[in-house]
């Protein structure tokens, strides 16, 4: 009950926002700490410290913006400036010759990466780890990661494990946390020290949870897919031990971080997209298509998502960017979303809806590890509930295009029969493909037409699935939804291994 309210509480808000509000919540704890002699730092040169890493962040931010003609992005500015100001020392005195020019040169260097170093739009490092990394090569100055203290620990905990759980990123974290914490038992046996005390020290008295729940994770400095996050937690934290050094040269935390984005730079698609809205198109009462066109060839899995930035006016508190799985088969020429419209519509959706044909947005961070097995002869089971029909739409479109024959049943939720969209890429499936598909209608006071079933449950999978236990099971929808079939599937004798679940940042 606990962990469905805190989901509940999640789904309100994008990752990026809930981050801001992490961050801004642990100042606000280190300035309350402060003013009760529990952190050495005042409320006041705390709150200076961040207005001024935030003030120096903006200007820098809306000059690139401006020359590089690049939509600018709030929230990613604000992120980078909480950040830097939780890890640079805060300002002691006037004139602070320690604070002014590191928290300058950090702030203006941090968002200026974002332009600079950058392949095709995207940018390929941690911008608060290059901006205190160049600053302390260049100037001698280097970040206290500050927030690394005892008293800090739990709150930090908190939001950041809330982070983690909306964005779903666990696998990335404990492959961190496990690779520091083995790092430091081998560590304190080979050279005969205190292994609690060592832990204690690496846990409690340095930022490795802040640095793994907040700055490890940025999406778009993280390989996409499940494996290649787990080497690069892994590799991160082995390089973020207090031993481990490349002869005399000794990783900081920052440098520890740039080096992992250098390992996800090159297991990680180079995509950052202008698209051009081609069509739009209505396919049921508050589900649209957008049919975008690409400035240039993307090559993707059926099942894959994106992250897609539409910059409006006014943005509500889930902002800018959205992240949707891409309806469209990797053969089509455009891009497609399936996107459905809660009432009342946020900001982002009302400005989607607005666009007319030409109109550009911007999609990044290709991502996702929902996609068909290699083996062609694997029997599968699809569960899609209301709008997470769409990585199956692209996964059977793309089946259709290549003319590939596998054994698959769909069943697809729905409150009426209008609300189910893409039937004519599945009644294709059907027909050419040998492919199920299995409607459920749950409007109780509506008849069923010929063929459907009012709900998916147990009894309804193993009466249209009677060899259920050989197949892999994948589940697309909202985040409750597909909790609960995990359960039934779990219930149902169906091994943890043959379910495969959907979810990217921001769904619902």
């Amino acid at each position: 009950m606990i962990l469905k309210k805190i989901d509940d509480l999640l789904n309100r808000v994008t990752m990026y926002r809930l981050a801001v509000y992490e961050l801004v919540f642990l100042l606000v704890v280190a300035g309350i700490l402060g003013q009760f002699g529990v952190m050495p730092y005042s409320p006041i040169n705390i709150a200076f410290s961040a207005v001024f890493i935030f003030v120096v962040c903006w200007i820098t931010n809306t000059i690139f913006s401006y020359f590089f003609e690049v939509p600018s992005n709030p929230e990613s500015t604000w992120i980078t400036a909480l950040i830097l100001a939780l890890i640079i020392t805060p300002i002691h005195n006037w004139p602070d010759m320690q604070f002014l020019p590191l928290a300058f040169w950090a702030s203006a260097l941090a968002i200026a990466s974002k332009y600079i170093l950058a392949v095709r739009g995207k940018h390929v490092f941690n911008p608060a780890a290059v901006g205190v990394a160049i600053t302390a090569l260049v100037l001698g100055l280097s970040a206290s990661w500050w927030v690394g203290t005892p008293s800090m620990v739990p709150f930090v905990l908190v939001g950041g494990l809330l982070l983690v759980r909306k964005i779903h990123r666990f696998d990335l974290f404990w492959a961190f946390i496990g690779m520091f914490t083995l790092g430091m038992i081998y560590f304190a046996f080979d050279q005969s020290l205190d292994l609690v005390r060592s832990l204690e020290q690496s846990l409690l008295y340095a930022p490795a949870f802040f640095f793994a729940t907040v700055m490890l994770t940025e999406p778009a400095t993280t390989p996409p897919t499940r494996r290649w996050r787990m080497l690069y937690g892994a590799l991160v934290g082995f390089l973020f031990l207090p031993n481990v050094s490349v002869g005399s040269f000794y990783f900081t935390p920052e440098l520890a971080l740039l080096a992992g984005n250098v390992f996800a730079y090159f297991t990680s698609p180079k995509y950052k997209l202008q698209l051009k809205l081609k069509d739009t198109r209505r396919l049921s009462p508050d589900v649209y298509e957008f049919a975008f066109t690409t400035n240039r060839p993307v090559h993707f899995e059926p099942g894959q998502y994106m992250e897609w930035t539409l910059a409006h006016a006014h943005p509500d508190s889930r902002s800018v960017r959205r992240y949707f799985t891409l309806a469209s088969s990797p053969r089509e020429r455009e891009m497609k979303l399936g996107v459905k419209i809660y009432e009342p519509k946020s900001s982002f959706k009302k400005a989607l809806l607005s666009m007319q044909r030409g109109d550009l947005l911007v999609a990044a961070q290709l991502a996702g590890d929902f996609t068909l097995p290699r083996d062609k002869n694997k029997k599968l089971v699809f569960i899609a509930g209301g709008i997470g029909i769409t990585p199956f739409r692209s996964m059977l479109q793309h089946l259709l295009d290549v003319r590939q024959k596998r054994d698959i049943t769909l069943f697809y939720s729905n409150k009426t029969p209008a609300d189910a969209v893409y039937r004519d890429v599945f009644d294709r499936a059907r027909q050419e493909l040998g492919i199920k598909t299995v409607y459920a209608f749950t409007a109780k006071n509506m008849p069923l037409p010929p063929g459907s079933i009012r709900a998916i449950d147990a009894a309804a999978i193993a009466h249209e699935v009677p060899d259920y236990r050989d197949r892999t099971f994948y589940i697309s929808g909202p985040q409750a939804m597909v909790t609960a079939f995990r359960s039934i599937l779990l219930e149902m004798g169906v091994g943890r291994a043959y379910i495969k679940t959907d979810y990217f940042p921001g769904f619902a």
